[in-house]
């Protein structure tokens, strides 16, 4: 029997998981890898943070998905593979112990982007991490009671700073202006943007709609690369330093096992992969999502991108375990991509057009819900703000 490992229950994964749903894997045991019995669907996160959804909401609950794929949960961390023996090592996912080494003949690496902290001086020691979105999401609501017992202390308002240049990075400063607004509690919300300015990988109509609306908002946004964080403040690459009560950092990296495990990675350290989606230094590994750079192929880190892959990955993964020729996959040149701005109102672009209004959040809310229920979430919208 041979034995398939997947790490990670990324956006690219979760559509591995679909197609072995629709048709299992015959005399193959495949294992799924992640911290969590669930995954949160990151372009419900922000709407989460300005009150329109319930975290339940925005979860994928991934057990009767497994099931119906005939795959098998470890619930913990990878620390490293051993590309010789083909052997993953992990760590469990509450006490951080080692488990047994898995064994793979096929491996496929799709897990999420986390803050790399040694990218900003102070960032471990000062900085909130957005990602993984799961601590995020475990520190929120207490964040949101110390900025309310600020208000009420009767002090002058706090700042937030957001730093990172995403579109994730925008859309959460949106939302936490948003959120302060409706909840009247008095906040300034700022976003570090990097030196690149705001979503560099964007269309021009795309950044001037965002730079009118950022002001509307409530957000300025502040283009300089954020060094060194300390308490209350952030110290600019300029030379400038910001106020900052909170600052919550997105500087996304790839999974440093993966270098050091001797896979091979791109300038930034993300898995290099060819046009089958496997790793340009070991045929044995694929990869695809934010974990993974397909040197052919660049695109931006979008979680439509990373959809796409999965099928085109779940027919690979498929071919190679059968010993069948791999098929090459092309990712489409652009994506209709939206981007929530706060209230029930969205950005969105299509190649090099731009738009925007309530209709685009519709848009957006549909697509976004119809994803996790399409996975076996809850698809109910909640009225909110």
């Amino acid at each position: 029997m041979k034995r398939l490992l997947l790490a990670g229950a990324g956006h690219a994964h979760l559509g591995v998981l679909r197609a072995l749903a629709a048709a299992p894997l015959a005399r193959t045991e495949v294992v799924l890898v992640t911290p969590q019995a669930r995954q949160l669907h990151s372009p419900l996160l922000p709407g989460w943070v300005a009150g329109q959804y319930t975290l339940e909401q925005c979860a994928i609950a991934l057990p009767a998905l497994l099931q119906r794929a005939g795959v098998t949960l470890r619930l913990g961390h990878v620390e490293r593979v051993d590309l010789d023996n083909r052997l993953v090592h992990v760590l469990t996912a509450a006490g951080c112990e080692p488990m047994a080494p898995l064994p793979f003949d096929l491996l496929s690496i799709d897990t999420g982007p986390v803050v790399d902290d040694r990218a900003i001086v102070g960032s471990a020691e000062f900085g909130i991490p957005l990602q993984p979105l799961e601590s995020f999401v475990a520190v929120w609501p207490r964040l949101q009671v110390q900025l309310a017992a600020d208000r009420l202390q009767g002090g002058a308002a706090s700042t937030v700073s957001v730093v990172g240049g995403g579109s994730e990075a925008v859309e959460f400063a949106l939302a936490i202006a948003w959120r302060a607004r409706t909840a009247q509690i008095p906040l300034r919300v700022q976003w570090v943007t990097g030196q690149e300015g705001m979503l560099p990988a964007a269309v021009p109509a795309l950044r001037r709609r965002l730079q009118a609306l950022l002001p509307r908002c409530g957000v300025r946004a502040i283009e300089d690369d954020a060094v060194r964080l300390e308490r209350g403040t952030v110290q600019l690459a300029g030379g400038g330093q910001l106020v900052s009560d909170v600052t919550l950092v997105m500087s996304g990296a790839a999974a440093a096992w993966a270098r050091l495990s001797g896979l091979g990675v791109d300038g930034r350290g993300y898995i290099g992969t060819n046009a089958l989606l496997q790793s340009v230094s070991h045929p044995f590994v694929f990869a695809a999502g934010h974990c993974a750079s397909m040197l052919d192929h660049p695109r931006p880190r979008l979680a439509a991108f990373a959809v796409r892959a999965g099928p085109p990955l779940a027919e690979n993964l498929r071919r190679a375990l059968a010993g069948r020729p791999l098929r090459p996959y092309a990712p489409p040149q652009h994506v209709l991509e939206a981007l929530a701005t706060g209230p029930r109102h969205a950005v969105g672009s299509w190649g090099s057009l731009a738009f925007e209004g309530a209709w685009v959040w519709r848009w957006k809310d549909r697509r976004d819900r119809a994803y996790v229920a399409r996975h076996g979430g809850k698809p109910t919208r909640r009225s909110g703000p």
